[in-house]
Formats: C-alpha cells, sequence, structure tokens
C-alpha cells in the first residue's frame, strides 16, 4: 500500500521553494531585468513629459497611455491565452516591446519626441504588454507544481516590488547624468533576457479532442464565466474601486515631484523608497498571512495606502514622504499580492487566462479612467485637493467587506468529467446545434421548496460553463417531477462544458441529486432545421 501523501500547511510554504525549479529560476531572474527596465522606461517617460509641457493632463496621460490597452484589449488577450500556444505568444509580445523600445530609445536621441509622438509609444509598448500579461500570469500553475504555486505567485511579487524598488531610483541617476534616451536603451536591452529563456522553454505541446476554440467563441465563454461566478466579480468590485482612487498616487507622483525637486533624482527615489517598501511588505506577508484573516490584511493595508495619499497631499518635505513611501510600498504590496493570490486560486486552468484579462481589465480600467480624471481634477482644483479626495474614497472603500466579503478560496477546481456519453443513434457534428438537455427529477414533494432553492443556485454552473438559456419546469400532471432544461449552442460547446464541471461543483451538484427518489433522465435534443423540398 502506498504511503499517504502528507500535506503541507501554508506556513511551511517558504517563497523560495520554487526556486529550485530552473525554468521557473531563469524566467523569475530574466522577468526582473526586464521590470527594472521597464520602471526605468515609466519614470523616464513621466519625467520627459514634464520636459515637455506644463500640462498636469498631458503628465497624467502618460498613466492612461499605458493602461488604456488593459482596458482595450484584456478580454481577447484573455481568450488568444487560453486557445493559443502561450509560449510562442509571450515570444511574440516580447519581440514586439523590444522593437518599441528601441524605436522610443532612437527618436529621443535624435531630438525628435513630441508630447504626443510619447504618448503613441508608451500605447504601442503597453499594447504588446497588454496582450501578454494575462498569458503571463496564467502559465505559473505549468511552472511549478500545485503546492508551490501560492509561493511563487509571492515570489513573483517580490521581483516585481524588488524592479520596483531599483528601476526608478536607477532610472532617476541615469536620467540625471546621462540623459533620457539612456533610460530607453536600456529599457530595450532589458527584454531580450526574457525573450531567451522562453525561446529555450520546450512546453509540452497540449492536444484536445475536441476542436480549437474561436477567439469570438473563448471571449464569450471568459465573459460568461465572470458573469456567473460571483466570487470572482466580488473581487473585481473590491479591487476596482479601491484601484481607481489609489491611481491618482500614481498619475499626479510626477507632478509632486517635481514641487519638490527639480531633478528626476526626487522622483526616483520616492518611487525607490516605495519599491523597498513592497519587498518589505511581500516579506512580512507570508509571516503573518496564517495569523490574521484576508479581511482584516486587506482592510489594514487599505487604510495605510489612504494615508499615504493624504499624507503626500499635506507634506512638502522630500525626505519626509521618502519614507513613508517605505509603508505605501507595504501597504500596496499586501494589498495586491493577496488579490492577484485569490484570483488565481478561484480560476481552472481552461478559463485562468481570461479570467485575469478581466482582472486586469478591471485594474487597467480603473487606472485609465482614474488617472485621467484625476489629472483633469488636479489641472481645474489643484494637486492637493485631488489627492485628499483620493485619499478619502480610499478609506471610504472600507465599507465595502460589509456588503462584498472576500470569498473563501481553498476549493478543489480540478475537472470532474464523470458523465456517460448519452446514446445516440449517430455522432452529432461538432457545429450542430442549438442543443437542448433536458434532466428529469422525480422529488419528495414535501422537500420541493428545498429543491428549487438548491436547482436554482445549481442554475449558476450550467449558465458559466456554457449554457445560454435555463429553466427548472414542474409537471402539471404529477407534480413531485421536475425537469430542468437548459440549452448549449452547439454539441462541441456541450463537450466542452462536461471537462469545465469541477470538483468543487460536484459538492452542489450531490445535493441536487439527494432530493431524487427516482434515478435522473437525462436526454439531449438538437435543433432540426428545416429541411428543402425538391
Amino acid at each position: 500500500m502506498a504511503e499517504p501523501v502528507q500535506r503541507e500547511t501554508p506556513a511551511s510554504l517558504s517563497p523560495w521553494r520554487p526556486l529550485r525549479i530552473p525554468l521557473f529560476r531563469d524566467l523569475l531572474i530574466a522577468d526582473l531585468v526586464s521590470d527594472i527596465g521597464t520602471f526605468m522606461q515609466t519614470v523616464a517617460a513621466a519625467w520627459l513629459m514634464t520636459t515637455l509641457t506644463t500640462s498636469s493632463v498631458y503628465i497624467a496621460l502618460i498613466q492612461t497611455a499605458s493602461a488604456l490597452p488593459f482596458f482595450l484589449l484584456a478580454l481577447p488577450a484573455g481568450a488568444i491565452g487560453d486557445i493559443f500556444d502561450r509560449r510562442k505568444l509571450i515570444l511574440s509580445t516580447e519581440i514586439w516591446m523590444f522593437g518599441i523600445a528601441a524605436v522610443l530609445a532612437v527618436v529621443t536621441f535624435t531630438g525628435g519626441m513630441t508630447p504626443w509622438l510619447l504618448l503613441f509609444l508608451t500605447l504601442a509598448l503597453s499594447l504588446g504588454d497588454a496582450i501578454e500579461s494575462p498569458t503571463w500570469r496564467a502559465i505559473f500553475p505549468e511552472l511549478v507544481k500545485k503546492e508551490d504555486l501560492t509561493p511563487a505567485l509571492a515570489l513573483n511579487g517580490i521581483e516585481f516590488n524588488l524592479a520596483r524598488a531599483v528601476g526608478p531610483g536607477l532610472a532617476g541617476i541615469i536620467v540625471a547624468v546621462t540623459g533620457v534616451a539612456a533610460a530607453f536603451l536600456l529599457d530595450a536591452v532589458s527584454f531580450l533576457g526574457v525573450i531567451f529563456v522562453i525561446f529555450r522553454w520546450k512546453r509540452p505541446a497540449r492536444k484536445s479532442k475536441l476542436p480549437t476554440e474561436t477567439l469570438r467563441g473563448a471571449s464569450w465563454a471568459g465573459v460568461r464565466y465572470v458573469r456567473y461566478s460571483p466570487n470572482i466579480r466580488t473581487l473585481l468590485v473590491r479591487s476596482g474601486i479601491v484601484i481607481f482612487f489609489a491611481s491618482a498616487f500614481w498619475a499626479l507622483l510626477p507632478a509632486v515631484a517635481k514641487g519638490l525637486s527639480k531633478s528626476a533624482l526626487g522622483y526616483g527615489f520616492l518611487l525607490g523608497f516605495f519599491g523597498a517598501g513592497a519587498v518589505l511588505g511581500a516579506v512580512v506577508l507570508q509571516r503573518v498571512r496564517s495569523k490574521f484573516s484576508k479581511e482584516i490584511m486587506v482592510s489594514v493595508a487599505t487604510t495605510v495606502f489612504g494615508g499615504i495619499l493624504l499624507s503626500t497631499a499635506v507634506l512638502h518635505n522630500l525626505a519626509i514622504l521618502c519614507a513613508l513611501m517605505l509603508f505605501g510600498g507595504g501597504a500596496w504590496t499586501v494589498f495586491m499580492s493577496l488579490f492577484n493570490t485569490m484570483i488565481q486560486n478561484l480560476a481552472p486552468d481552461w478559463v485562468r487566462a481570461r479570467v485575469l484579462a478581466a482582472y486586469l481589465f478591471v485594474f487597467q480600467g480603473s487606472v485609465a479612467i482614474g488617472s485621467a480624471l484625476w489629472g483633469y481634477a488636479a489641472e481645474r482644483a489643484g494637486l492637493r485637493f485631488a489627492l485628499l479626495f483620493s485619499g478619502m474614497g480610499i478609506c471610504a472603500s472600507l465599507l465595502l467587506q460589509f456588503p462584498f466579503r472576500l470569498p473563501n478560496t481553498a476549493i478543489d477546481l480540478s475537472a470532474w468529467n464523470h458523465w456517460g456519453k448519452p446514446n445516440m443513434f449517430a455522432e452529432p457534428a461538432p457545429d450542430v446545434g442549438p442543443v437542448l438537455v433536458t434532466v428529469k427529477y422525480v422529488i419528495d414533494l414535501a422537500k420541493a421548496p428545498d429543491f428549487l432553492k438548491v436547482i436554482y443556485q445549481y442554475q449558476r454552473i450550467r449558465r458559466r460553463d456554457g449554457a445560454t438559456r435555463w429553466g427548472i419546469f414542474y409537471d402539471t400532471g404529477t407534480p413531485s417531477v421536475y425537469l430542468e432544461t437548459f440549452m448549449v449552442d452547439a454539441w462541441v460547446e456541450h463537450q466542452r462544458q462536461h471537462d469545465r464541471f469541477t470538483v468543487a461543483d460536484h459538492e452542489l451538484e450531490k445535493r441536487v441529486m439527494s432530493f431524487a427518489v427516482e434515478p435522473i433522465v437525462v436526454k439531449h435534443y438538437i435543433y432540426a432545421k428545416k429541411m428543402k423540398v425538391s
């Protein structure tokens, strides 16, 4: 008899464990270099805009240009990441971003940069990142074992925030000493490491017996999954509102730094201390996450970050603000790490990139809209008013925990395809449809109210996994007989519906089945098109 598998507790999962995996380690190091280059480019672009124009709107639009592609392309990008080879997609987008970064450096070197051209090239650079991001996050379960996923995500957060700590300060020094163009050139070079590691990755080919989903169908499937997943919607609402108010920090910090220091070093120091705090926050999070609930940690982090925004509005001392940035970076990391982990744990593999795309859509949409609005508010009413109002908004968002409690993420999302093959006189073609499925239940009439309560909960799973219509009907002749019906667009989509059912869903299915006093009867019907008569 095989020995039982020993399950490790969350506290025993060190964030350093996944570094034992060569591919993950190499990719993490290459991504660290790339992210440092990205933060250098962000700082350099924001600072360059302050030298090209004095308009707060133009300065804030740098953040909008960076976030807008995520808002517009998130859902298609998620569908692409789920239906195409993820390795090839990441490789293509990295090459695109390398090319745009090189153009940005050359144009700046030659002195041909204008505010609108800077916005356009920033938008083009972000375009590649927007297409890649859902896929990048979705490959983590392929790089590490399931038990190493949480520490791998923590390591990714530490890497990102280490880059945030190093990149801005390094950019400030480089811009002050050699100019903005040098920072852009180093950003272009930073993409080469990731390109090399991804090019060498021998990703196993994934084959399916079913035809590949179309881009349109996959996109709608992702939208449908999020719509009928209340836990995911809760995370989107909570994060979106906080990030909308927090976007004022990122959009207006260059203007704040410009008022405190005439050199780019001041802006670099502010972001550098913020990044250092973010690294410390990631380490502290690993130590305290088993001691406090997610709700408490999110509330504390939200309160601290709101306080940092208020402090940025009223304090005018660079040294004091740099010290406060340590706490702001720590709070931001706690908030983002918790939400990133929760959204990963609520998304099964078949739709993971699409769920992450929806998360990025809300995140970057909040940043894009918020940055433009806070820039406009600063232009009309002043920096202090915009920062004070956004800080109060973040603090007020604490009230969201009452109508939108954070969900439980300790669920098993592995596939549970236990349905037998239906009796058919011929196997239907994959694209025929719509398909009508009926499920007949005979229940104890005294338990009908409880049955209906549970079956209406079960409706959410049917719709989430592919059903376009759903209904439950009772027999007027025999009230104890109920007929569940749902419709799917095509036969192949109904087959995918079977593959999308999870172990966690099985628990609710067992509750539905517990009401049946006789074996259920399932039938499948395919829409009969009118035949031409010769």
